[in-house]
Protein backbone atom coordinates (compact mmCIF):
# COMPACT_ATOMS: atom_id res chain seq x y z
CA UNK A 1 0.00 0.00 0.00
CA UNK A 2 1.44 3.50 -1.12
CA UNK A 3 1.14 6.43 1.34
CA UNK A 4 -1.70 8.66 0.50
CA UNK A 5 0.56 11.76 1.68
CA UNK A 6 2.85 10.86 -0.50
CA UNK A 7 0.35 10.06 -3.93
CA UNK A 8 -0.96 13.78 -3.38
CA UNK A 9 2.45 15.35 -3.04
CA UNK A 10 3.43 13.51 -6.39
CA UNK A 11 0.76 14.61 -7.96
CA UNK A 12 1.04 18.23 -7.21
CA UNK A 13 4.94 18.06 -7.87
CA UNK A 14 5.75 19.93 -11.33
CA UNK A 15 10.09 18.95 -11.08
CA UNK A 16 10.69 15.16 -10.21
CA UNK A 17 14.19 13.94 -10.16
CA UNK A 18 14.82 10.33 -9.87
CA UNK A 19 18.61 9.12 -8.95
CA UNK A 20 18.97 5.29 -9.73
CA UNK A 21 21.25 2.90 -8.43
CA UNK A 22 22.87 -0.55 -9.43
CA UNK A 23 19.98 -1.72 -7.50
CA UNK A 24 17.43 -1.03 -10.20
CA UNK A 25 19.81 -2.78 -12.80
CA UNK A 26 20.11 -5.86 -10.24
CA UNK A 27 16.44 -6.36 -11.09
CA UNK A 28 17.29 -7.04 -15.24
CA UNK A 29 20.13 -9.38 -13.79
CA UNK A 30 22.83 -7.22 -14.47
CA UNK A 31 25.83 -8.01 -12.22
CA UNK A 32 26.89 -5.80 -9.68
CA UNK A 33 30.51 -4.11 -10.06
CA UNK A 34 31.94 -6.65 -7.81
CA UNK A 35 29.92 -9.17 -9.05
CA UNK A 36 31.27 -8.84 -12.21
CA UNK A 37 34.91 -9.99 -10.52
CA UNK A 38 33.74 -13.57 -11.02
CA UNK A 39 35.06 -16.42 -12.17
CA UNK A 40 37.96 -15.75 -14.60
CA UNK A 41 38.12 -11.90 -13.17
CA UNK A 42 37.79 -12.89 -9.28
CA UNK A 43 42.07 -12.79 -9.02
CA UNK A 44 41.80 -9.27 -9.63
CA UNK A 45 41.12 -5.66 -7.48
CA UNK A 46 39.13 -3.12 -8.73
CA UNK A 47 42.36 -0.99 -9.16
CA UNK A 48 43.44 -3.69 -11.64
CA UNK A 49 40.90 -3.43 -13.73
CA UNK A 50 38.83 0.06 -13.58
CA UNK A 51 41.31 2.55 -12.86
CA UNK A 52 43.71 4.76 -15.31
CA UNK A 53 46.51 3.24 -14.09
CA UNK A 54 45.29 -0.11 -14.71
CA UNK A 55 44.60 0.68 -18.01
CA UNK A 56 47.83 2.30 -18.68
CA UNK A 57 50.25 -0.75 -17.37
CA UNK A 58 47.48 -3.55 -19.06
CA UNK A 59 45.22 -1.87 -21.77
CA UNK A 60 44.88 -5.19 -22.80
CA UNK A 61 43.39 -6.55 -20.19
CA UNK A 62 40.95 -3.69 -19.27
CA UNK A 63 39.44 -3.81 -22.65
CA UNK A 64 38.68 -7.50 -22.14
CA UNK A 65 37.27 -7.15 -18.70
CA UNK A 66 34.80 -4.17 -20.24
CA UNK A 67 34.15 -6.36 -23.15
CA UNK A 68 32.93 -9.23 -20.95
CA UNK A 69 31.06 -6.95 -19.17
CA UNK A 70 29.27 -5.89 -22.51
CA UNK A 71 28.46 -9.15 -23.29
CA UNK A 72 26.63 -9.83 -19.86
CA UNK A 73 24.25 -6.59 -20.03
CA UNK A 74 23.89 -7.21 -23.62
CA UNK A 75 21.64 -10.33 -22.63
CA UNK A 76 19.52 -8.61 -20.14
CA UNK A 77 16.33 -6.37 -20.62
CA UNK A 78 15.16 -3.18 -19.20
CA UNK A 79 12.57 -4.46 -16.72
CA UNK A 80 9.42 -2.89 -15.44
CA UNK A 81 11.22 -0.28 -13.15
CA UNK A 82 13.32 1.13 -16.53
CA UNK A 83 9.74 1.22 -18.60
CA UNK A 84 8.07 2.81 -15.43
CA UNK A 85 10.57 5.54 -15.19
CA UNK A 86 10.48 5.97 -18.88
CA UNK A 87 7.10 6.51 -19.21
CA UNK A 88 7.34 8.98 -16.85
CA UNK A 89 9.50 10.85 -18.30
CA UNK A 90 6.64 11.73 -21.49
CA UNK A 91 3.79 12.48 -19.05
CA UNK A 92 5.65 14.55 -16.33
CA UNK A 93 7.86 17.70 -18.70
CA UNK A 94 9.86 18.28 -15.37
CA UNK A 95 11.03 14.93 -14.58
CA UNK A 96 14.67 14.85 -14.90
CA UNK A 97 16.69 10.74 -14.59
CA UNK A 98 20.11 10.44 -13.55
CA UNK A 99 21.76 7.40 -13.08
CA UNK A 100 24.98 5.68 -11.66
CA UNK A 101 24.55 2.79 -14.08
CA UNK A 102 26.39 2.33 -16.98
CA UNK A 103 24.55 -0.36 -18.48
CA UNK A 104 22.59 2.07 -20.85
CA UNK A 105 19.15 -0.11 -19.92
CA UNK A 106 17.27 3.50 -19.49
CA UNK A 107 17.98 4.58 -23.01
CA UNK A 108 16.81 0.69 -24.27
CA UNK A 109 13.46 1.51 -22.01
CA UNK A 110 12.94 4.41 -23.90
CA UNK A 111 14.75 7.04 -21.66
CA UNK A 112 16.12 9.90 -23.77
CA UNK A 113 16.80 12.65 -21.17
CA UNK A 114 19.29 10.36 -19.01
CA UNK A 115 22.10 11.63 -17.34
CA UNK A 116 24.92 9.08 -16.66
CA UNK A 117 27.12 9.92 -13.96
CA UNK A 118 29.28 7.48 -14.00
CA UNK A 119 29.27 7.30 -18.02
CA UNK A 120 28.19 4.47 -20.58
CA UNK A 121 29.58 1.07 -20.95
CA UNK A 122 28.53 0.86 -24.66
CA UNK A 123 30.25 4.06 -25.45
CA UNK A 124 34.09 4.11 -26.75
CA UNK A 125 36.31 6.90 -26.42
CA UNK A 126 40.02 7.78 -27.65
CA UNK A 127 41.89 7.57 -24.38
CA UNK A 128 44.22 10.53 -25.53
CA UNK A 129 41.52 12.73 -27.18
CA UNK A 130 38.71 11.69 -24.79
CA UNK A 131 36.37 11.93 -27.66
CA UNK A 132 33.67 9.35 -28.76
CA UNK A 133 34.38 6.74 -31.70
CA UNK A 134 31.81 5.12 -33.59
CA UNK A 135 34.24 2.56 -35.78
CA UNK A 136 37.65 1.44 -36.01
CA UNK A 137 39.84 -1.74 -38.08
CA UNK A 138 38.63 -4.68 -36.08
CA UNK A 139 42.45 -6.71 -36.38
CA UNK A 140 41.95 -8.78 -33.24
CA UNK A 141 44.36 -5.90 -31.46
CA UNK A 142 43.35 -5.22 -28.17
CA UNK A 143 42.37 -2.49 -27.43
CA UNK A 144 41.68 -1.63 -31.22
CA UNK A 145 43.26 2.09 -31.83
CA UNK A 146 41.44 4.83 -32.59
CA UNK A 147 41.50 6.13 -36.79
CA UNK A 148 42.61 9.52 -36.46
CA UNK A 149 45.55 9.33 -33.79
CA UNK A 150 46.31 5.63 -33.18
CA UNK A 151 45.67 5.89 -29.60
CA UNK A 152 44.66 3.22 -27.77
CA UNK A 153 40.65 2.99 -27.34
CA UNK A 154 39.11 2.76 -23.79
CA UNK A 155 35.25 2.42 -22.48
CA UNK A 156 33.38 5.51 -22.54
CA UNK A 157 32.80 5.30 -18.29
CA UNK A 158 34.16 6.67 -15.11
CA UNK A 159 37.10 4.90 -13.22
CA UNK A 160 38.28 5.00 -9.96
CA UNK A 161 40.24 7.98 -9.82
CA UNK A 162 38.76 10.31 -12.54
CA UNK A 163 36.77 13.10 -11.66
CA UNK A 164 32.99 13.10 -13.29
CA UNK A 165 32.14 14.88 -16.23
CA UNK A 166 31.79 18.66 -15.04
CA UNK A 167 28.63 19.42 -17.69
CA UNK A 168 26.96 16.36 -16.17
CA UNK A 169 27.78 17.34 -12.73
CA UNK A 170 26.91 20.51 -12.99
CA UNK A 171 23.31 19.82 -13.92
CA UNK A 172 22.38 17.61 -11.87
CA UNK A 173 23.63 19.38 -8.79
CA UNK A 174 21.37 21.99 -10.16
CA UNK A 175 18.70 19.58 -10.69
CA UNK A 176 19.07 18.30 -7.54
CA UNK A 177 19.41 21.65 -5.98
CA UNK A 178 15.52 23.02 -7.58
CA UNK A 179 13.86 19.56 -7.46
CA UNK A 180 10.07 19.37 -5.80
CA UNK A 181 10.64 15.92 -5.04
CA UNK A 182 13.43 13.50 -4.75
CA UNK A 183 13.33 9.42 -5.47
CA UNK A 184 16.47 7.66 -4.63
CA UNK A 185 15.90 4.34 -6.28
CA UNK A 186 17.97 1.42 -5.79
CA UNK A 187 21.31 3.12 -4.76
CA UNK A 188 22.93 2.42 -1.22
CA UNK A 189 24.06 6.17 -0.69
CA UNK A 190 27.33 5.37 -0.32
CA UNK A 191 29.00 6.22 -3.39
CA UNK A 192 30.01 10.25 -4.04
CA UNK A 193 28.95 12.69 -5.23
CA UNK A 194 25.67 10.50 -6.18
CA UNK A 195 25.31 10.09 -2.60
CA UNK A 196 24.91 13.66 -1.59
CA UNK A 197 22.17 14.57 -4.12
CA UNK A 198 19.42 13.54 -2.24
CA UNK A 199 20.96 15.07 1.23
CA UNK A 200 21.19 18.13 -1.48
CA UNK A 201 17.57 18.26 -2.47
CA UNK A 202 16.26 17.68 1.04
CA UNK A 203 17.98 20.46 2.43
CA UNK A 204 16.74 22.25 -0.29
CA UNK A 205 13.28 21.55 0.72
CA UNK A 206 12.31 18.52 -1.56
CA UNK A 207 10.16 15.70 -0.79
CA UNK A 208 13.00 12.94 -0.52
CA UNK A 209 11.49 9.32 -1.33
CA UNK A 210 14.11 6.37 -0.91
CA UNK A 211 12.77 3.47 -3.04
CA UNK A 212 15.29 0.10 -2.01
CA UNK A 213 14.55 -3.57 -0.55
CA UNK A 214 17.44 -2.41 2.28
CA UNK A 215 17.97 0.30 4.75
CA UNK A 216 20.49 2.69 3.41
CA UNK A 217 22.31 5.58 5.23
CA UNK A 218 19.65 7.49 3.21
CA UNK A 219 17.30 5.86 4.97
CA UNK A 220 16.99 8.22 8.05
CA UNK A 221 16.43 11.72 6.63
CA UNK A 222 13.41 10.49 3.95
CA UNK A 223 10.57 11.51 4.07
CA UNK A 224 9.02 8.10 2.67
CA UNK A 225 10.53 4.79 2.68
CA UNK A 226 9.58 2.20 0.30
CA UNK A 227 11.01 -1.24 0.96
CA UNK A 228 10.84 -3.84 -2.32
CA UNK A 229 11.51 -3.77 -5.76
CA UNK A 230 11.75 -0.92 -7.63
CA UNK A 231 9.92 -2.89 -10.37
CA UNK A 232 6.81 -3.18 -8.49
CA UNK A 233 6.82 0.56 -6.52
CA UNK A 234 8.00 2.43 -10.00
CA UNK A 235 4.95 0.96 -12.40
CA UNK A 236 2.64 1.66 -9.11
CA UNK A 237 3.32 5.00 -8.39
CA UNK A 238 3.27 5.98 -12.24
CA UNK A 239 -0.22 4.86 -12.75
CA UNK A 240 -1.78 6.35 -9.17
CA UNK A 241 -0.13 9.49 -9.84
CA UNK A 242 0.77 10.25 -13.20
CA UNK A 243 -1.93 8.00 -15.12
CA UNK A 244 -1.79 7.65 -18.76
CA UNK A 245 -4.25 11.20 -20.21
Amino acid sequence: MLPGGLIDLLKDATEVVALTGAGVSAESGVPTFRDAQTGLWSRYRAEDLATPAAFQRDPALVWNWYAWRRSLVEGVKPNPAHLALATLEQRLPGFHLITQNVDGLHFRAGSRKVLALHGDLFLTLCSAEKTPVETWRDDGEAPPRCPRCDAPLRPGVVWFGETLPQDVLSKVLALSAVSQVFLSIGTSALVQPAASLARMAYESGAVVVEINPEATPLSDIAHFVLRGPAGEIIPALLEIAWPAG
